[in-house]
């Protein structure tokens, strides 16, 4: 049974919704589940956009094959050669011994490595910076986009009808649900999360990267944009763009929210960090969150790292190292490129506290993180006297986040 959808006259959408996968890349937990977004424009020649994840090879061939009524696939256009996206190249080429497979020079070289093969060169339309296709009255301009987030990436402009097939860019975690459109989703609900915390960890390392493509993309009058996974966007463009400028500048997108992440492992620095959060409260800050590391996937905490102005560390002393589940989240923090953050660090140890001194050292090694001089060091547990330590904490951040 087919399960398509139409973005006009012409394009199609025939991808494949997943509610059986549980970690996007075997890592980052799927709640929501994820969609894999594919679509046909039918001209003069009719053109494949992407295919899907192998696990859902069925559904997208009956999705082709309900929308193509019997014509051929004369391009696969492959934008990004992940096998999330890629695994059906290699059938639709068997399937139609004419089609030809548009893509760059690595995403080539990467079909190859992906299926022990070498596609023979009458197969291949090898495409560069600014080249066009013409399909009849649609003309694919195609624009590069290197280590968005993958070397070999690419987008393409359908010049008639303005649309941007933007690759993994502006996509998100979450199924479609037989909703294509922003406009047809409640972006407040789960949507705009699902789309930070696919930016963050998916492409956050490559800021620098996205603000070119960002350039790239400001001069072309896009009226939709269609990514490999997630809703496309009409009605919300300029608020996706928004958010992409934000997030791949590194700037927080919310300066007065509060990040609070600890690991604690009997209770008694979750207990500082609790108590910390109360006065943070009374003294009138309304945008707190309170993580523990152990209990929070890695992934939600990296997405609130780039959300939040605010940063607060909190973790016990472990092996006379850091605690682990804050090392790894430090680690990732670092991996993934995150900068100019105000951050305070909380420490706890029962013979010999390490652990403030170093997240102090990890986070100064990230680029323009100011970290406060103002911290609490507990052994075991908060001590009556530490009190006036903590509320002093609470005033620092208070001042801080008012500067």
């Amino acid at each position: 049974m087919q399960a398509v959808r139409r973005l006009n006259e012409d394009i199609s959408w025939v991808g494949v919704d997943d509610r059986r996968l549980h970690l996007f890349e075997n890592m980052f937990p799927l709640p929501h589940g994820v969609s894999y977004n594919s679509y046909i424009i039918q001209d003069e020649k009719t053109a494949l956009l992407d295919t899907a994840d192998g696990g859902v090879l069925p559904q997208f061939l009956e999705n082709v094959d309900y929308v193509l009524q019997g014509r051929p696939v004369d391009y696969m256009i492959v934008h990004h050669m992940e096998p999330d996206h890629c695994s059906g190249i290699a059938r639709i080429l068997e399937r139609y011994p004419e089609c030809r497979m548009v893509a760059t020079q690595q995403a080539f070289r990467f079909f190859d490595q992906f299926n022990n093969t070498t596609l023979p060169e009458e197969r291949k339309l090898l495409v560069k910076e600014g080249d066009e296709l013409c399909l009849g009255a649609h003309k694919l301009r195609f624009i590069l986009a290197p280590m968005v987030h993958w070397p070999e990436v690419m987008m393409s402009f359908d010049q008639k009808d303005g649309i941007l097939f933007s690759a993994d860019a502006f996509g998100t975690f979450g199924t479609l649900d037989g909703c294509l459109f922003d406009r047809e989703i409640d972006l407040n609900a789960s949507w705009l999360t699902d789309a930070r915390r696919y930016y963050t960890n998916i492409v956050g390392k490559y800021g620098q990267q996205v603000q070119a493509v960002l350039k790239k993309a400001a001069g072309l009058p896009i009226r939709l944009i269609a990514p490999l996974h997630g809703p496309v966007w009409s009605e919300d463009i300029p608020m996706i763009l928004e958010k992409y400028d934000l997030w791949s500048s590194y700037r927080p997108e919310d300066p007065g929210a509060v990040m609070i992440a600890y690991g604690s492992m009997y209770g008694n620095t979750k207990a500082l960090c609790e108590a910390l959060a109360c006065r943070l409260g009374e003294k009138g800050l309304r945008n707190i969150k309170v993580y523990d590391v152990s209990e929070t996937d890695k992934s939600y905490l990296i997405a609130e790292a780039f959300r939040c102005g605010y940063l607060v560390f909190a973790a016990p002393t472990y092996n006379n190292g850091l605690y682990p589940k804050m090392k790894e989240l430090l680690e990732d923090m670092q991996s993934l490129n995150i900068q100019g953050r105000k951050c305070t660090v909380l420490g706890n140890g029962t013979w010999a506290p390490q652990s403030e001194k170093l997240m102090r050292q990890m986070l100064l090694e990230m680029k323009e993180m100011e970290v406060s001089e103002k911290t609490v060091v507990v052994r075991s547990r908060l001590s009556d006297a530490q009190n006036e330590e903590l509320e002093a904490v609470a005033e620092d951040i208070l001042r801080r986040l008012q500067a």
